[in-house]
């Protein structure tokens, strides 16, 4: 059974933290959130965005990481088909040398999950509002009966051909009304549309390529849940964490962008993660 936390508040994204610079003056690295007792070695922190996302949805996260004085990439995801996708991100990890923790945040899990398979040196898996497949298993399967993506893609989703397409697959973009309301749901109005405007597509590939592998089986697992998820919910979520045997977080309220709103929350289950490489 995962081990499950409850957290009922966090920093919000705007706040300051300390250690920051100050008149050009940089002071000593802070604790890490969720790390009172780091091993010797620092592992690098590598971190996935999903679909209709892009690298600077960890901003925040990224900025705590550095703060505490650990390496902390966020990479791009191509977005484009699991197989490549995973293989494009796993290529990216065995530059790293020395320890890896990493991270994805919905469909970014399923490319981690495969990504770690190939990478001996990641040595934990962190699921932030994400999808953690089996094999075989697509992503598209993975957003709970709940979620406000089951309904007409007509509704949902503008679609948007592409050159070199595989037969059937276009590439989707959220419509703004479930960008804002389902997608985006705890940030305030201005910052969600602004993040509308701005999302990378996703191609159908990425959805219902089955997934190779199942790194969760044999890399311990986080398990971030936002209670207010409406794209992959809460009851899915529980689900793949329990299977993965995951360390579970449970953050009371937030949406699928919890990592963009409440980045400190996010970042002190990554810094768990951090905490158990020794």
């Amino acid at each position: 059974m995962p081990l499950v936390a409850l957290v009922v508040a966090a920093t919000s994204a705007g706040a300051p933290a300390a250690g920051a610079q100050t008149g050009g003056t940089a002071t000593a690295p802070v604790p890490l959130p969720g790390c009172p007792s780091p091993g010797p070695v620092k592992p690098t922190v590598v971190l996935v965005h999903g679909a209709w996302a892009d690298a600077s949805s960890w901003n925040g996260e990224v900025r705590s990481l550095q703060r505490a004085g650990y390496t902390a990439r966020a990479v791009a995801n191509p977005l484009r088909n699991l197989d490549s996708d995973a293989e494009t991100v796993a290529d990216f990890l065995k530059t790293v040398s020395g320890p890896i923790v990493l991270v994805g945040h919905s469909y970014g899990g399923s490319v981690i999950t495969n990504a770690a398979a190939a990478v001996p040196n990641v040595k934990a898996l962190v699921y932030v509002d994400a999808a953690a497949p089996d094999v075989g298993e697509t992503n598209g399967q993975l957003s709970g009966s709940d979620s406000d993506l089951n309904k007409d893609p007509a509704t949902l989703y503008d679609k948007v051909p592409y050159p070199g397409a595989p037969a059937g697959a276009a590439d989707l973009y959220l419509k703004r009304r479930v960008f804002v309301r389902s997608f985006a749901s705890d940030l305030p109005r201005r910052t969600a549309v602004r993040l509308w405007a701005t999302q990378r597509a996703a191609s159908t590939s990425a959805f219902t390529t089955p997934s190779k592998a199942a790194a969760w089986k044999t890399i311990p697992s986080w398990y971030f849940i936002s209670t207010g998820d409406r794209i992959i919910t809460p009851s899915s979520e529980r689900a793949m964490a329990r299977r993965a045997g995951s360390k579970v977080t449970e953050f009371q309220g937030g949406s699928h962008l919890t990592l963009i709103s409440h980045p400190e929350a996010v970042t002190s289950v990554i810094g768990s993660a951090v905490c158990s490489v020794r």
